[in-house]
């Protein structure tokens, strides 16, 4: 592999790492589906386990022979940029977590019913636009047995840099994809739906009846809002975490954690 030591921010090649923005990554080479960055040798492991097609690497120069070796190895023939840490700061906007990055091919978009079809408990993100939050959930479903994840198309993107760090890569673990048609698509394909909410009419997340439906959609909402009011009607259960000293709700990542784990299959 090419390693092309870089002296200066507008050296040829290093803008998919500085000047294009998440939402140009994702149309950059849009025929191909666009590109990705993952961080860290631990995450970029996880991609290329799951398959991931690497495009190109930056790397501080003291990680070429250290933490970045595997990588490079692994990754062939790609070129690999480097330079002096402050330089790939500047370059970057920010300090590369253990000093490197690798620029992806981002996969291509599967259907809903190809990622649910052997599903038991998935979760839908709707409307969560945090990226921190984003990778924490993935991370949960990853860890507490969620099958699949669903996003409305307002939720962050999962493959966006900070929620794939934060995530630890798990956004690579668990099959993922966009929901458009809602609860309808939901139904269609054989979930019952649980609606995390407060309402009149919720029923506690530690009900039994929810631990035995074979096929269950966990529905979590937005940070602030929480879920809309149509999704929570149309939902087949709408389910609450019981609180003590007067909480009145967990932040979304804290609550999906909970939820997976209380609602995960028993079988």
């Amino acid at each position: 592999m090419p390693i092309i030591e870089i002296t200066s921010l507008t050296h040829p090649g290093v803008e998919v790492f500085s000047t294009l923005t998440e939402a140009q990554l994702r149309k950059e080479h849009e025929k191909d589906d666009g590109i990705f960055i993952a961080e860290s040798p631990k995450v970029i492991n996880v991609a290329l386990n799951a398959g991931h097609t690497p495009l190109a690497l930056l790397c501080e120069k003291r990680h070429i022979t250290g933490d970045a070796a595997e990588i490079i190895a692994r990754c062939g023939d790609i070129p690999v940029y480097t330079g002096e840490r402050e330089l790939l700061a500047r370059l970057t906007g920010y300090t590369l977590t253990r000093g490197v990055l690798c620029a992806m091919r981002r996969p291509t978009e599967p259907k809903v019913e190809d990622v649910c079809r052997c599903a038991r408990r998935i979760v839908v993100i709707d409307g969560v636009v945090d990226t921190t939050n984003i990778g924490a959930i993935f991370r949960s479903a990853a860890a507490l047995g969620i099958d699949a994840v669903l996003l409305t198309r307002n939720s962050c993107d999962p493959l966006n840099r900070r929620a794939v760090r934060v995530s630890m890569g798990s956004v690579f673990l668990v099959p993922w994809t966009w929901l458009d048609n809602g609860i309808e698509e939901l139904h269609r394909n054989g979930f019952t739906t649980a609606a995390m909410a407060l309402s009149d009419d919720s029923i506690s997340i530690d009900a039994p009846l929810l631990r035995d439906i074979p096929r269950l959609a966990i529905i979590m909402g937005t940070e602030g809002e929480g879920l809309p009011a149509e999704t929570i009607a149309a939902s087949d259960h709408v389910v609450k975490i019981p609180m003590s000293h007067n909480v009145d709700s967990l932040n979304v990542a804290a609550a999906a954690a909970v939820a997976f784990w209380e609602l995960r299959s028993r079988e």
